[in-house]
């Protein structure tokens, strides 16, 4: 039984589908953080928390990384971990470079950090020749203009070190730009309490259908475990609105996005590491959109474990190990696996969600959830403003996604104030 360090996850599903899959590959974990109360207070499932499951509950400050390889180096020989690892984009770097004090399994620390930093991904992947948008870099709000004018509107403004969608948006003129630039400008700090760099990319609009390809990274070879189709919307942004896999595409273009992916990862020099390289497939061919060297969110690992029985939570914690993995289908009964998420039609305080008893009954619904009255909606504009998902599977190729997308559909919000958001 090996004894594996979680360095901080997110409060999402990751955060009980990462312990289920330790837990199921017969070893352990102590989970270290610098604010237990970001755990508390976001509960992710119903039933037992998460960290409950943890051997030990460690408090540190997670964002000071040379203190907080000394303070690891300390509590090695007393708690004797067996390898690092992190759901949290924000801390995969540290678990790395965790690892590699420690003398470790894991990935190489500058690939993981070149891959979690998007302008530093951007470099890297033109010099390699990887396909992706045109792009431009900028840190002040003159810089970005000028580099916009010489792309071209329409154009994606992206933050070069925030996650889940969190202020990505189309511009298409210099006010859309301005008001863009102004909202990173007044967003200094993420939710880890890190500062977050200046700098911003501007990308080319890229059309077309968008899709994940999930990968193991080991020995130098990377495995394909399959493509993943994404639903898009709420424009200007780019809210994810569900998943399905595996995606429905003939194989002339899934063989062309898979070696885009792994070519992609073979630039940023990743090793030792589950990935989620998204791509769009437009008119001109696949291009990369980003590289996620951790197992995927938004429960795509869920959905290919359903229709595999490969569970990528578990094998990102047996890479971390330096175990052997298994990535040998199973035959589950299921061809086909989606997820559709609820989107808030507007910010306001929920009285209820309706039509959750369809939810219930039906037997291709193999999970759902929906937030409760009194829940403060947000915005949607990212992808962390849900108000519940819908997961289905379903024993025919490609099915699953109208099912989920029917499903959450019939759904029907309701607001506290005498007025009703459909």
């Amino acid at each position: 039984m090996g004894h594996l360090l979680l360095v901080e996850s997110w409060v999402g599903s990751m955060s009980a589908l990462l312990p289920r899959g330790i837990r199921e590959s017969g070893h352990r974990f102590s989970f270290l953080t610098r604010d237990l109360q970001h755990y508390l207070r976001s509960k992710p499932t119903a039933g037992t928390h998460p960290l409950l499951g943890a051997d030990n509950l460690l408090t540190f400050e997670t964002n000071d990384v040379p203190e907080l390889l000394d303070h690891l180096s300390a509590l090695q020989p007393v708690l004797g971990f067996d390898g690092v690892l992190s759901s949290c984009d924000y801390y995969l770097a540290t678990a790395a470079r965790a690892a590699q004090r420690l003398g470790l399994p894991g990935a190489p620390p500058e690939a993981v950090e070149r891959a979690c930093a998007k302008d530093r991904t951007r470099l890297a992947l033109r010099e390699a020749g990887v396909p992706g948008p045109a792009f431009a870099l900028a840190e002040t709000a003159s810089g970005l203009e000028e580099a916009a004018e010489a792309l071209g509107y329409p154009l994606v403004v992206k933050p070069v070190d925030l996650c889940a969608g969190m202020f990505v948006r189309e511009v298409d003129g210099p006010a859309a730009l301005r008001e863009a630039y102004a909202a990173l400008r007044d967003f200094p700090v993420n939710a880890r309490g890190q500062q977050r760099s200046p700098v911003v990319l501007l990308e080319e609009l890229l059309t077309g259908p968008e899709v994940s390809v999930e990968t193991v990274t080991a020995g130098g070879r990377t495995t394909v475990v399959g493509v993943t189709d994404k639903s898009i919307a709420g424009a200007p942004w780019f809210v994810e609105t569900g998943h399905m896999f595996p995606a429905a595409l003939d194989p002339g273009t899934e063989a062309e996005v898979t070696r885009t992916a792994v070519a992609a990862i073979e630039a940023l020099g990743l090793d030792h590491v589950v990935g989620h390289t998204e791509i769009k497939i437009t008119p001109a061919g696949p291009r990369v959109v980003e590289v996620n060297p951790r197992p995927a969110g938004n429960q795509i690992t869920e959905l290919i474990r359903r229709v595999t029985g490969i569970d990528l939570a578990a094998v990102h914690a047996q890479l971390a190990l330096g175990e052997e993995f298994d990535l040998q289908r199973v035959n589950t009964g299921a061809a086909s696996a989606a997820i559709a998420f609820l989107l808030p039609p507007r910010e306001g305080v929920l009285a209820e969600v309706r039509g959750t008893e369809r939810l219930r009954s039906d037997p291709a619904v193999v999970d759902w959830s929906v937030k409760p009255a009194g829940h403060r909606t947000g915005p949607a504009t990212s992808n962390n403003n849900y108000l519940g998902h819908v997961m289905v599977t379903s024993d025919r190729p490609g099915a699953a996604r109208a099912r989920a997308e029917s499903m959450i559909a019939g759904l029907d919000v309701r607001y506290a104030t005498a007025e009703a958001a459909a």
